[in-house]
């Protein structure tokens, strides 16, 4: 019996590439959706020949911009996906929408396509800092959206951006409060990070401006705990924040080391096999993926013991209730020894037969994991 398992689907063309963004992303211009539903169809139909019918928990529409597609287009990716391997019952359909897209008649369309959770990259409510992080938005569309959004669907989440030049912690207290007050129940919340080869990269590079420095960074994360957990949405991963109940299913497959399918170009997948675990990465050119049959444009690795526990812990330990240690077989010994050195600085803890990232240990988690892997 294989584990949960989801389906990614990578929708690469946004309105316009925002500059933080290192995401596998082009800007929309001509957009040939037949093609795609094809592709995506024809993807679909390889997976199902390599790894048998795996009923589906949930759906992403992931991107890039998907609510820039049809929903024409989404229905066929979901008709496609039931109808190969099976949607189970009230599973997740997620769409990453932008707020400039949300409208009655949109949603109406995406509830109709089988949508049933929305995703909305609103990163601020703040007209000066959507038009820092080169957002086509602006405060008052972002509001609407929300709305819109939360009177429509009983799933939904929006992303909000953290740290960001300027920004000082009274700022982000007041802006938090603020997305909280309108009855979301579930937020993604990111640190601003600054990626090489992105536009803030270069900006950053040429001394343009600098992210605030780590002190603030711990400062605002502390905070965003604290807000977020007294207006009962405490965080339940590094980054995401819910009310009971309303944790996304989807992500949930990461962090948990299940199983997802993925298709589009530069889309990750992981499953499970009698032979072990199996990686798969869409080919990145979208017009080299549009060329190709899905036999070559979708690549596949089988992944050593060392690599699948790398995985594993990265992601386990970036869930507040960490990993259940049985689940680490043969290698928990060792991962124990190295991790009790950290425990005793008070950066991870051993409980109820769990290995998990303390609060103050999920700020430097990154660096952590260095330590114990």
């Amino acid at each position: 019996m294989s584990p949960p398992t989801g389906l990614y689907v990578h929708w690469p063309y946004c309105a316009r590439i925002c500059p933080y963004c290192d995401f596998n992303v082009v800007r929309a211009r001509s957009v040939d959706e037949e093609a795609w539903a094809k592709a995506f169809e024809a993807d679909l139909t390889h997976l199902l020949a390599r790894f048998g019918r795996r009923p589906l928990v949930s759906l992403y529409l992931g991107g890039g911009t998907p609510s820039l597609m049809s929903a024409n287009l989404i229905g066929r990716i979901r008709e496609a996906a039931n109808r190969l391997f099976g949607l189970e019952t009230g599973a997740e359909v997620t769409l990453e929408a932008n707020p400039n897209d949300v409208t009655e008649a949109s949603v109406a369309q995406w509830q109709g396509a089988g949508v049933n959770r929305l995703s909305l990259g609103v990163q601020s409510f703040d007209d000066a800092s959507l038009r820092f992080v080169g957002r086509d938005h602006d405060a008052r569309a972002a509001r609407r959206a929300v709305d819109l959004t939360l009177r429509v669907f009983a799933r939904s989440s929006f992303d909000l951006i953290y740290a960001l030049p300027g920004q000082t912690s009274d700022d982000w207290e007041t802006e938090l409060k603020g997305a909280l007050a309108t009855g979301a129940r579930h937020l993604s919340i990111y640190q601003l990070t600054v990626e090489p080869g992105t536009a803030f990269g270069r900006q950053v590079a040429r001394g343009e401006w600098a992210p605030p420095g780590e002190g603030l960074d711990a400062d605002l994360y502390e905070l965003t705990h604290d807000v977020t957990t007294a207006a009962g949405l405490p965080p339940y991963e590094v980054s995401s924040h819910a009310a009971a109940g309303n944790e996304a299913v989807h992500n949930g497959l990461y962090w948990t080391g299940a199983d997802w399918l993925a298709i589009g170009p530069g889309a990750h997948g992981r499953l499970t096999t009698p032979q072990g675990r199996v990686a798969t990465e869409g080919t990145r050119n979208i017009h080299a993926y549009l060329d190709a049959p899905s036999r070559q444009r979708l690549r596949e690795e089988m992944l050593d013991d060392g690599a699948v526990l790398t995985e594993r812990v990265s992601a386990g330990l970036r869930r507040v209730k960490g990993i259940e240690i049985a689940t680490l077989g043969p290698a928990a010994p060792r991962l124990l020894d190295a991790a009790r050195p950290w425990a005793a600085e008070g950066l991870l803890e051993i409980v109820d037969g769990h290995l998990m990232a303390t609060r103050t240990g999920r700020q430097v988690l990154d660096a952590l994991l260095a330590e114990i892997l």
